[in-house]
C-alpha cells in the first residue's frame, strides 16, 4: 500500500514528465514550423534584386512598389551587380526575381546564337531558362533597350547619315566613343564590321558608359554607342541610326521569376504582368534621365511614375 506521502511523490513526478514531454513536443513543433518557414525561397517575403545600373534600380524598384501595394512583403535585395552575378543570385535562391533583357538572356546567359526576332527571342529565352533552371520569364514590356548608335542631329544631317549602312560607309572618317567592352563583344564592333561590311574608323575613343554623351556633345566624337532607352536620346534629341541590317538582337525586358514563388504566390505573375506594358521606349528614357541627368533618386522617380500613372494612389512626394 502507498502511503499518501509516496502518492504525492509519484503523482508529482508523473506531473514533471508529462510537463518535460509537453515541452519538447511543443519545441518540435516550432521548430519544424521554423524550418519550413526558412528554407521555402518562396514564403512570405518576396525577394527582388536588380544589377547596378540606373534603369535596373527603377525597374527593380517599381517591381517592389506594385507587390508591396498588392499586399505582399517585399525585401529589396538592388544593385547586386553585373548579369553573372543576379543571375547566380536568382539560381541559388538568394532573390525570387529580377528584371532582365531578352537579349542579355539570349547571349550572355544562354550563349545562343545573335537573333533580331523579338518574338522569336522571346519564346527561346522562356523555353531555355524554363529547362535550364526552372526560372520564368513573365510578359515583357514593349521598350527595348538594345544596343544602338547614336549622333547629334547637326552632325547626323551635316555627314548625311541615318543608318549603320550610312555609317559604315563613312567609318574612315569618324570617331566613335562607347565603352571598352564594345569594341571586343559579339554584338559590338566586331558584330558592326561583320554585318555591314569590314570597315574601319578613324578611331575609336573607349570610356566609361557615363562619359559617351558628354563627349558626344562637346564634339569629341561624331557617333556615340548606345542603348535604345538611354534618357539623354531624348534629352539631347540625338538621332538613332536606323540597324537597317538587323544586327543588333531586342532588349525587351522582363521580371523573370523563380518557379517556386509562383507556385506560391501565383498572383505575383498577374500583379507584373500588369506593369509591363506601361514601360515603353519614351518612359524609360524619361525616368533615366530625371536620374541620371536630373539627379533624382531611382526610388522617388519610381514611385511618382506610379502615382501619376494611377497605379498608386498619391503615395509620393510632390
Amino acid at each position: 500500500m502507498w502511503s499518501i506521502t509516496g502518492l504525492r511523490i509519484l503523482i508529482i513526478e508523473r506531473w514533471r514528465r508529462w510537463l518535460s514531454l509537453l515541452s519538447v513536443l511543443l519545441c518540435t513543433a516550432f521548430l519544424a514550423i521554423a524550418c519550413a518557414g526558412g528554407g521555402d525561397s518562396s514564403g512570405a517575403v518576396i525577394r527582388i534584386g536588380s544589377k547596378d545600373f540606373t534603369e535596373q534600380l527603377i525597374l527593380g524598384e517599381m517591381y517592389a512598389l506594385v507587390l508591396e501595394d498588392a499586399g505582399y512583403e517585399v525585401e529589396r535585395k538592388l544593385n547586386l551587380g553585373g548579369t553573372p552575378v543576379a543571375q547566380a543570385a536568382l539560381e541559388s535562391g538568394e532573390i525570387d526575381l529580377y528584371p532582365e533583357y531578352t537579349g542579355t538572356g539570349l547571349l550572355s546567359v544562354l550563349k545562343a546564337e545573335v537573333n533580331s526576332d523579338p518574338a522569336a527571342v522571346y519564346e527561346t529565352v522562356a523555353t531555355q531558362y524554363k529547362d535550364q533552371f526552372n526560372l520564368v520569364w513573365l510578359q515583357p514590356s514593349p521598350m527595348n533597350n538594345t544596343q544602338a548608335l547614336a549622333m547629334t542631329q547637326e552632325k547626323s544631317s551635316e555627314l548625311g547619315i541615318t543608318t549603320i549602312s550610312d555609317f559604315a560607309a563613312q567609318a574612315s572618317d569618324l570617331v566613335l566613343i562607347g565603352p571598352p567592352e564594345f569594341e571586343v563583344r559579339e554584338d559590338g564592333l566586331p558584330g558592326l564590321q561583320s554585318a555591314y561590311g569590314d570597315f574601319q574608323l578613324k578611331s575609336y575613343k573607349a570610356v566609361d558608359a557615363g562619359l559617351r554623351y558628354k563627349g558626344l556633345t562637346d564634339g569629341e566624337a561624331d557617333v556615340a554607342v548606345a542603348f535604345g532607352t538611354d534618357g539623354e536620346i531624348s534629352a539631347f534629341d540625338l538621332v538613332v541610326l536606323e540597324d537597317d541590317r538587323q544586327l543588333f538582337p531586342p532588349y525587351q525586358v522582363a521580371p523573370v521569376v523563380r518557379q517556386e514563388l509562383l507556385d506560391n504566390q501565383p498572383d505575383v505573375q498577374t500583379v507584373l504582368n500588369e506593369l509591363s506594358p506601361l514601360i515603353t521606349d519614351e518612359v524609360m528614357q524619361s525616368l533615366n534621365f530625371q536620374v541620371t541627368g536630373e539627379g533624382e533618386e531611382p526610388e522617388a522617380v519610381a514611385e511618382l511614375f506610379l502615382v501619376e500613372s494611377g497605379w498608386l494612389a498619391g503615395s509620393a512626394d510632390g
